[in-house]
């Protein structure tokens, strides 16, 4: 509930995480769909077997590129306006591998994400934070023949969600990765390292292992800095494997 206190969500996130460490609960591994200390996925996580589609029976072949191809612009969140938009710049970069490392070419990567103030343009967004209307939030790109790909943004502030009393989220950008169908699509989150909200955000300790939380951080990379102009991180997306990245469920959208 949204009036619970921090204390009673990180009570019920360290319970979870020594049941684990005993081997007491979740042998899978995975992220629980129903983890209770993220108060929504108790009431809208998946509670029946998926639905089969035929990929045949409708256009489900390609990602959806638009109208056009996608402009190497795209990628570039500060220019999509006529002004400068406000906060620290950024580039992520990184590559899409398989669970065997090789590079995964061709892949239509989505990013969005909140402003600097912790700001979505999203009407449902209520976060009494300043809008910019010089940066929108959204952008996309594809991989190189090596994997590679890379975004120019403003890196984003965190903000509030009411799952409990006084939750923040930690700052993050939203990927979202298109395969070669919509059937394949994966969405997932990279954080920014040293976030003192990592311990007391329901989502991230969702994933109970710690090595797979890891992977969800993006790596300060000083040699890729922009000088005078960004600061760089670097962050690969592997698909499968044991060391892939966590994914989320198509329900999870904070």
């Amino acid at each position: 509930m949204a009036d619970e206190l921090q204390s009673v969500i990180s009570a019920e996130i360290d319970a979870i995480a020594a049941a684990d460490a005993k081997g007491a609960a979740n042998a899978s591994g995975h992220p629980r769909r129903d983890y209770a200390p993220y108060r929504s996925s108790v009431l809208r996580h998946p509670t029946h077997e998926l639905v089969r589609v035929d990929p045949e029976e409708i256009e489900r072949l390609s990602p959806a590129f638009g109208h056009t191809d996608v402009d190497p612009l795209e990628s570039d969140l500060t220019i999509q306006h006529s002004g400068e938009p406000l906060g620290e710049r950024i580039t992520v970069s990184g590559r899409v591998l398989d669970g065997d490392g090789r590079p995964v070419r061709g892949q239509l990567i989505e990013v969005w994400q909140a402003n600097s103030a912790g700001r979505y343009v999203h009407k449902r967004d209520q976060h009494p934070a300043p809008l910019d209307p010089n940066f929108t939030g959204v952008g996309r790109a594809i991989t190189g023949d090596d994997g590679s790909y890379r975004f120019t943004t403003i890196k984003p502030g965190p903000y509030p969600w009411r799952n409990h009393l006084n939750a923040w989220r930690p700052a993050h950008i939203h990927f979202s990765l298109f395969g070669t169908a919509f059937t394949q699509r994966l969405i997932t989150q990279m954080y920014f390292p040293g976030d003192p909200l990592f311990a007391l955000d329901p989502i991230y300790q969702s994933v109970t292992d710690p090595a797979a939380r890891a992977r969800l951080i993006g790596a300060y990379d000083h040699e890729a800095n922009v000088p005078e102009f960004s600061m760089a991180y670097h962050w690969d997306i592997v698909l499968n494997g044991p060391r892939s990245t966590w994914m989320e469920s198509e329900h999870d959208h904070d």
